[in-house]
């Protein structure tokens, strides 16, 4: 697990210092080792995590010929398989890496190395002759990868704070990335908050030669259910599950632990891994602390676990160094009990197991099930559902009526995932006047609802996750926070060769008889106490909204919402008053205040102080 840089840019005469400022920013994603390769047209920098291969895997690593350089990030779990098969091509190897086995996979198999890859992976290979750059991003978007094209500057790299040294790299604001992410709590766009810099999607491979930049798909989401009994399912999944953890724990060559909160997906991991320790994090608030179920578990298994409580005041002071982590705006409440989770497990290991990706890949969510009233709901004409809604819209509140009104919506406006706590017009109102736009929620779901839109309700929520919530959100933070304490996390439930059984289930082994994540509960029973298999997933839950309504915490951030610069953003008096309405207990405004929060630290961080974590 590493950190990458790189930029083609000839007017930069000193490449060997600015890639070297530019890879020291992302010194904790590799605290072990540093290496560079220069010459007239380009720079590659790497810092290194040493996971495999401690001896000699420094990067950049060379072919035979010295001709292809290449720079990478993640883990490749069967790369002694393809490692043997391009032995017997004739490639001769000096290191016991997975990198080197990449690089002479590009040699041999060109761009369909990229399929035959099982793992998480950012790299990026530059071919000295041809002075051509290809990289690519895993399929599911575990590893990050961001590229800056402006002129005649390209550059990459595994966060966007690494653009910062360059001298060419100019530093805005794409204020078109504001509307949606106070909708969706998170960054939703293909460019970034920083204008010109872009999230290479997951799946995807670039090209760059010549000042032209060349993007392709490789990889798409797909699902085709087969017909064979529960029985027949559940055995297969249960044996692919099983040797997935297995791979993603062997293939280190330190130790490796693993996350344990109260929910089945941590918990079925653990007792199948039984790692020596496990780690976890919660809040001595009642109903927002996890730490006696797993400390529980723990036992039972015979496994140490380490656990902390987060007080309110750790909380609110480490949030502008989460913010400047996260490269972007990024308001889900459980990335801060992550980062802590994250530094407590670090002082241990360098390498740990984690339950993400299970709810989208086997129906997990709450919201995938819905009552049979309101199927029968949908299908009364969509005109008649629209005109009900606009009647009791101005009507005082009774219970049903948000479900009426959200339900009087196309499938792509009232499915966006987890992460929605207001409206079009709720955001609009928040946005300073200038910043208000028609842009809506179905501009941005509706292409990738139409790949789908003829498949079952549950599949179609499933296939949105993977395109969103789970590579922009999920997977964002767990990278994050994990390596901003230079550690490895592995997520073996979300792996290739699990998701290729897993999209030939039917979703009614999914989600059935009330309850979510069936088919992968019956699964986890045969691992762990029955108590453990059946728990509902909570997440990290954070106490915010009771916090904000005590004087200290309310003064902390109405401060922050009186800052000079915060007007040319936001609508001031009216996040002043949901801040009052929700310090007043008139309503619960918690996570519409801290979304707000999150991007005014954001700015604070990377345009007014400029703080170096």
């Amino acid at each position: 697990m590493c950190g990458i840089v790189g930029f083609v840019d000839r007017e930069v005469t000193d490449k060997k210092m600015i890639i070297k400022k530019m890879a020291d920013r992302i010194k904790h994603r590799g605290p072990d080792g540093e290496g560079f390769y220069t010459d007239s047209d380009i720079a590659l920098g790497h810092r290194r995590l040493s996971i495999i291969d401690l001896k000699t895997g420094d990067q950049p690593i060379f072919n035979e010929n010295k001709d292809k350089v290449i720079v990478f990030n993640g883990e490749i779990y069967n790369y002694r398989e393809l490692k043997e098969d391009l032995l017997k091509c004739g490639h001769k190897f000096t290191t016991e890496t997975d990198t080197e086995v990449i690089l002479h996979g590009y040699e041999e198999y060109q761009e369909e190395i990229f399929t035959k890859l099982r793992g998480m992976f950012a790299f990026v290979i530059y071919d000295k002759k041809t002075k051509e750059l290809v990289g690519a991003r895993d399929i599911f978007g575990i590893k990050p990868f961001y590229y800056y094209h402006k002129d005649d500057t390209f550059m990459f790299a595994s966060e966007i704070k690494a653009f910062l040294e360059h001298p060419n790299f100019s530093k805005e604001v794409n204020y078109d990335a504001l509307k949606m992410y106070l909708i969706f709590q998170y960054s939703v766009h293909e460019e970034t908050f920083f204008k010109n810099v872009f999230k290479l999607k997951p799946g995807h491979y670039f090209k760059y030669k010549d000042g032209e930049l060349t993007i392709h798909e490789y990889f798409k989401v797909s699902y085709d259910a087969s017909k064979k009994s529960m029985e027949e399912y559940k055995n297969e999944l249960k044996n692919i599950l099983e040797e997935s953890i297995k791979a993603h724990q062997i293939t280190s060559d330190v130790e490796v632990g693993s996350y344990l909160s109260g929910g089945v997906d941590s918990s079925y991991v653990v007792s199948v891994a039984r790692p020596n320790k496990t780690f976890t994090v919660g809040f001595d608030v009642n109903g927002y602390d996890e730490t006696k179920m797993a400390k529980d578990l723990s036992d039972i298994l015979h496994i140490e676990n380490k656990s902390k409580h987060i007080s309110a005041d750790e909380f609110f002071n480490i949030l502008p160094t989460i913010v400047y982590h996260t490269d972007e705006p990024h308001a889900n409440l459980s990335t801060v009990p992550l980062y802590f989770l994250s530094k407590l497990a670090s002082r241990d290991v360098k390498v740990v197991l984690s339950g993400e990706g299970s709810d989208e890949m086997f129906g997990g969510y709450l919201e995938y099930l819905e009552p049979r009233s309101l199927g029968i709901y949908t299908k009364v004409p969509s005109f008649l559902r629209k005109t009900l809604a606009t009647v009791i819209k101005p009507l005082p509140h009774f219970p049903g009526k948000n479900t009426l009104i959200k339900y009087s919506k196309p499938f792509y406006e009232r499915y966006i995932g987890h992460g929605s706590y207001m409206t079009e017009e709720e955001a609009n109102n928040i946005l300073a006047s200038y910043l208000r736009t028609d842009e809506t929620i179905g501009d941005v779901i509706k292409p990738v609802y139409d790949e789908i839109k003829g498949a079952d309700d549950v599949t179609k929520k499933m296939y949105i996750d993977m395109f969103f919530w789970l590579p922009q959100d999920i997977l964002l933070k767990a990278d994050k926070m994990s390596m901003a304490n230079s550690l490895e996390l592995r997520v073996p439930l979300l792996d290739k060769v699990v998701f290729e059984s897993a999209r030939r289930i039917p979703t009614k082994y999914f989600v059935r008889d009330n309850e979510t994540k069936y088919l992968f509960r019956e699964i986890a029973r045969e691992k762990m106490p029955e108590e453990w298999s059946k728990r509902k997933k909570l997440g990290f839950p954070v106490p915010l909204g009771k916090w904000l309504r005590e004087e200290k915490y309310y003064q902390m951030v109405k401060e922050k919402f009186s800052m000079p610069f915060v007007s040319k953003f936001f609508n001031v008096d009216y996040i002043l008053n949901m801040l009052d309405e929700h310090y007043q207990n008139k309503k619960k405004n918690g996570l519409q205040i801290y979304i707000i929060l999150i991007f005014i630290i954001w700015y604070e961080v990377y345009f007014e102080e400029e703080i170096k974590c």
